[in-house]
């Protein structure tokens, strides 16, 4: 049940999922005889089914966008700033649906669940996922929730990217789409920082090619793996790889300025006047040891690998010869991108390249960019004028036709 915290959050909030018999064909050529979806919803449905709102994760993400499951919890949902009573996605207006994306590790059927075919964990036999997969896959949540049209699909990063592919590959089911920090597909930096960080997993001598999970214990179940979000506790794992990639993904998060401001080159312990580099550890440093070590306890090394390709492979033209504006000739909604000024990852020319499409395309669409200090994390912060024009935004998506 949920109810108002102290944050002013939607309370108390239970995972549920959703099984599929009917198999799903996925780009890559195989098809996953059935498969679970976990997933959270926040508000209420009306009576027309016309308030619903989807929201997609990005590449770390999971189901448990906002509230807590648990009165002992000390962190809410990973999007709680921006969902919730009189937030920019109101449940007081909105009935919210979000989901662990298939090849997740937090209950949706992937590399941790069991093989039917062999009655083991999938592991590295996992077939690839695109974008597309998701997509298709959300559909399907859709239609088991009885949710003809959404609202608006809206996501940050990985998750604009999905928003996007709703809006041209189900232009009908879809009023108005919200890409927050995002792009049309990755540039090449983009594309040599995750190989980096899958290198940095494949090189652990524990990820044994991507079979690490203990053969003599049996996964938990999609429900017991939703509800322990923020510890995973059956799997083995290629830790220290898995914590490097996660460093190595952190730092392209944040910005210069944000990294300054947070902590300078201040020393954590030892002194730069007595010579012993042995005792010297900036808080810098402590800090991404410290988030690193968090993610190999609560991530899937397989998964990051499974969801870094599928970040990798995102090209929204591909199949429209490559241009932009002929994909976006086939979508039907209104549409709401935002940038930040200093995401290097995800730059507002990025944004801007977006925009630019959807004008030539003559899709209505509104863009702001937003003046924030905190590089491309920016989207999961409280920042004033961010959170003015996102609600503002869906004030219109709300409002009556």
């Amino acid at each position: 049940m949920q109810r108002p915290g102290p944050d002013n959050s939607v309370g108390i909030v239970t995972p549920q999922v959703a099984r599929f018999d009917e198999p799903l064909r996925l780009v890559c050529g195989r098809e996953l005889p059935s498969y679970e979806l976990v997933y959270e919803t926040y508000g209420e449905l009306n009576a027309s089914r016309s308030n619903a709102v989807l929201v997609c994760h990005a590449l770390s993400g999971h189901h448990h966008a906002a509230g807590y499951h648990t009165e002992q919890d000390r962190k809410p949902g990973w999007w709680n700033e921006c969902i919730g009573p009189g937030k920019p996605i109101d449940t007081d207006r909105f009935f919210v649906v979000s989901l662990n994306n298939l090849g997740g590790c937090h209950g949706s059927t992937g590399p941790m669940s069991l093989n039917p075919g062999t009655g083991k964990p999938w592991g590295p036999g996992f077939p690839p996922i695109r974008v597309r997969d998701w997509v298709n896959s959300q559909a399907r949540l859709a239609d088991y929730l009885g949710i003809e049209c959404w609202a608006a699909v809206v996501g940050g990063s990985l998750g604009g990217m999905q928003a996007m592919r709703w809006a041209i590959q189900y232009p009908e089911r879809i009023r108005h789409c919200i890409v927050i920090a995002a792009a049309l597909k990755l540039s090449a930096q983009n594309l040599a920082f995750n190989e980096v960080a899958r290198k940095a997993i494949e090189s652990d001598p524990d990820f044994n090619g991507g079979n690490y999970l203990s053969e003599d214990r049996v996964p938990a179940t999609g429900l017991e793996l939703a509800q322990q979000v923020g510890r995973i506790e059956y799997k083995d794992e290629p830790a220290s790889g898995l914590a490097l990639a996660r460093m190595i993904g952190h730092i392209t998060y944040l910005s210069d300025d944000a990294m300054a401001n947070k902590f300078g080159r201040e020393l954590r312990s030892g002194s730069l006047d007595l010579g012993d580099d042995a005792d010297v550890e900036f808080q810098v440093q402590s800090y991404l040891r410290y988030q690193g070590s968090q993610f190999s306890t609560n991530f899937d090394a397989n998964t990051y690998v499974l969801m870094t390709r599928a970040l990798d492979y995102f090209d929204l033209a591909l199949e429209y010869n490559n241009d932009p504006v002929a994909a976006f000739k086939h979508a039907r909604c209104g549409f709401m991108v935002i940038s930040f000024s200093t995401d290097w990852r995800f730059a507002p020319e990025r944004s801007r390249e977006i925009v630019d499409a959807l004008l030539a395309a003559d899709r209505p669409v509104s863009y702001a960019e937003i003046e924030a200090k905190e590089g491309h994390d920016a989207f999961l912060m409280p920042i004033p004028r961010y959170l003015d024009v996102f609600s503002a935004y869906m004030r219109r998506v709300g409002a009556p036709d």
